[in-house]
């Protein structure tokens, strides 16, 4: 989604379906290519629903709404999760197996 050269876009269907997507290009070099290719709706849900990418303006057709995603403007910094240290004894073993 961060490659502006490839655009995502969501379409919503009538019944609610929702579907994330992009065009992939056909590459005569590995004989592949030319094809729609669906992402994982569950993953780009969360990665909207945590301010990580934003919807444009609606297209609406009579059948389906297509938005064109983007990457968020305000990058959300990465998550750390805390690790508590190794005791050393540990930390020796762990490097001598």
């Amino acid at each position: 989604m961060s490659d502006s050269r490839t655009p995502v876009f969501l379409t919503v269907h009538a019944r609610g379906r929702r579907r994330y997507g992009y065009w992939q290009p056909y590459d005569h070099i590995a004989d592949r290519g030319g094809c729609y290719v669906a992402l994982p709706t569950p993953v780009c849900d969360r990665l909207y629903s945590q301010g990580r990418i934003t919807l444009g303006d609606p297209l609406v057709d009579p059948g389906k709404t297509t938005y064109r995603v983007w990457p968020a403007n305000d990058p959300v910094a990465p998550v750390r999760i805390p690790v508590a240290p190794l005791p050393a004894v540990a930390a020796a073993q762990t490097l001598a197996a």
